[in-house]
């Protein structure tokens, strides 16, 4: 790994059920067909860069049989296969970048844009980064417990699936998952704390990589493979946060999935009274704060595919924040979470009518 971090995150019982593609495929069964379709037309996308030869469907082979182990563990952990499903972390996020996101990037500068071990980094990346979603919070080197984590069971992920030890896979994928950390800070002064509260109190940990590395690997820069893996990261954490380029629509239900993962992980119950100013606060100045404060595009293709897309949701943005503080300040304070969310999903149709902000 390229920071100096020890190994702590065993496999667990997720892990041991899916070891490898094949387990994948067998659990799955017609629940894949949607990741299926995705790889299936990725490939066709990818056909130009498939002519190099036989070593270039060697890595793509491997490639989707990783994301297909990915994509199955984490909708066991956390999506519909399971019982701890999380509205936001779940396999629906996998194919947002893999297919959307990825694609706009293919479609915006062409497949020759990146080589294909670079697409299937990428590819990836999406699959893996959010494996572990419920590690202990604690940080080391800005890097939080669920990105370490899933760190650690994406190399092993690629062990089974028949990567090299030595590949250089593994090098861009501890640092794109590194770097999707996303404010890892522990409270001051050592408070307990739930990591969900701190969803938006800082930005991607991509955009400091830099002085994390020159910190903690001095001389980085004179390895053209940590370099290279850098460039993926920064990359990496605008596909991860891209959502605020989609249809208004859609961003403004990721970021409802995203207050409902949050209340599920802070205990609260949505119907009952203390859950109606955290949601009331997520939504409307806190959204304010990761869209205009702490968001930003880090590399030159994720600035160039997505920034005008962003801005052009920016006085949407604004709208549903007034427009839900001015719904509420008419009808009263509001009883509930729940009753923050109806009011949302309101302001929400009356700024994108065509479409509904309910996932």
């Amino acid at each position: 790994m390229i920071f100096p971090f020890p190994h702590a995150f065993p496999a667990d019982a997720v892990e041991r059920a899916v070891p490898d593609a094949a387990s994948a495929r067998a659990l799955g069964g017609d629940r894949m067909a949607r990741l299926e379709s995705v790889l299936g037309a990725r490939r066709a996308e990818l056909a130009p860069q498939l002519a190099l030869g036989e070593g270039a469907h060697t890595l793509l082979a491997r490639t989707e049989d990783a994301i297909r182990v990915g994509y199955a563990r984490l909708a066991l952990r956390h999506g519909q296969w399971g019982e701890d499903v999380h509205a936001y972390h779940n396999e629906g996020h996998i194919l947002d970048i893999l297919g959307d996101r990825i694609g706009r990037v293919i479609t915006v500068h062409g497949i020759h844009a990146l080589g294909l071990r670079d697409w299937c980094a990428l590819g990836l990346f999406a699959a893996c980064h959010d494996l572990r979603q419920r590690e202990t919070a604690e940080y080391a080197a800005g890097v939080g417990a669920n990105e370490r984590a899933s760190i650690e069971e994406t190399l092993r992920i690629l062990d089974a699936v028949g990567f090299s030890s030595d590949d250089e896979m593994r090098i861009g994928l501890d640092l794109m998952i590194a770097g999707s950390t996303f404010d890892a800070r522990p409270a001051p002064g050592g408070a307990a704390f739930n990591p969900a509260e701190l969803v938006q109190s800082g930005g991607a940990l991509a955009a400091k990589l830099d002085t994390k590395l020159d910190k903690h690997r001095p001389g980085w820069r004179d390895d053209v493979r940590i370099v290279h893996a850098h460039d993926l990261a920064l990359l990496a954490a605008d596909l991860d946060t891209a959502n605020v380029a989609e249809p208004f629509a859609r961003f403004a239900s990721s970021a409802r999935n995203l207050c409902l993962e949050r209340e599920m992980l802070c205990r609260r119950d949505l119907d009952a009274g203390d859950s109606a100013m955290p949601v009331l606060g997520f939504l409307t100045d806190g959204q304010d704060r990761f869209f205009f404060d702490l968001h930003r595009f880090n590399s030159t293709l994720g600035r160039e595919t997505f920034q005008d897309a962003k801005s052009g949701n920016a006085p949407r943005v604004k709208s549903l924040g007034m427009g839900l503080r001015a719904r509420l300040a008419v009808g009263g304070m509001p009883a509930s979470g729940r009753d923050v969310l109806a009011a949302y999903d309101t302001v929400v149709a009356r700024i994108a009518p065509a479409a509904t902000a309910r996932a």
